[in-house]
């Protein structure tokens, strides 16, 4: 059995050698409620990350990795009872799959969660589309079609936050919030794979 087969498997998953990405540390840690349920930190892995991004895919990389950061809902099911949050996540896809390395706040492997990207292909070259256009919009200088474009995109990530709960189901229990960043991510991850 692989370590891709199993959630409870010993995370044994070959790091890509692409030197990851991560967004800054802050000082402080941030503001939540008493649960420890969250990420603490967000790790992003694989080779997409060293290839040039559009404009818009960096900003939406970084913007959803502050927001994930700053605040987010993150349970993973079935852990024992000594391992709790605040959780590392490092993200990448792997073999087709996109893989959360669930890790302690001391960086300290919990779990592998593998899920596959075939339901979210469709979605994917949407977002894709929708970068593309949002581009072109811009250079173009219609004020009106970059709002346009901007409406749909909402309406994509939401469909692609409902997407990944369903897909998560009983390994990670999220927001919706938390989704729509982890689609974010998902489609920043998936460029030119």
């Amino acid at each position: 059995m692989t370590a891709l087969a199993s959630a409870n498997a010993t995370p044994e998953i070959a790091k890509p050698d692409a030197s990851p990405t991560e967004a800054p540390e802050t000082a402080s840690e941030p503001t939540r409620d008493s649960s420890q349920d969250f990420l603490l930190r967000v790790v992003l892995e694989g080779e997409p990350l060293t290839l040039r991004q559009t404009p818009l895919l960096e900003a939406d990389r970084a913007q959803a990795v502050a927001d994930l950061q700053h605040e987010n809902s993150f349970a993973p099911i079935g852990l024992p009872n000594t391992s709790t949050g605040p959780f590392i996540l490092h993200l990448s896809i792997q073999q087709g799959r996109l893989v959360f390395d669930v890790r302690d706040r001391e960086d300290a492997p919990l779990s592998i969660l593998a899920l596959a990207l075939g339901p979210f292909r469709g979605l994917i070259k949407d977002y894709q589309l929708l970068v593309d256009s949002h581009a072109k919009a811009v250079e173009e200088g219609r004020e009106a079609r970059i709002q346009a474009i901007d409406m749909g995109r909402r309406g994509l990530h939401n469909e692609g936050a409902d997407l990944m709960m369903l897909r998560l189901g009983r390994k990670v229990e999220i927001d919706h919030e938390t989704a729509r960043r982890l689609f974010t991510l998902l489609c920043v991850l998936h460029q030119r794979i």
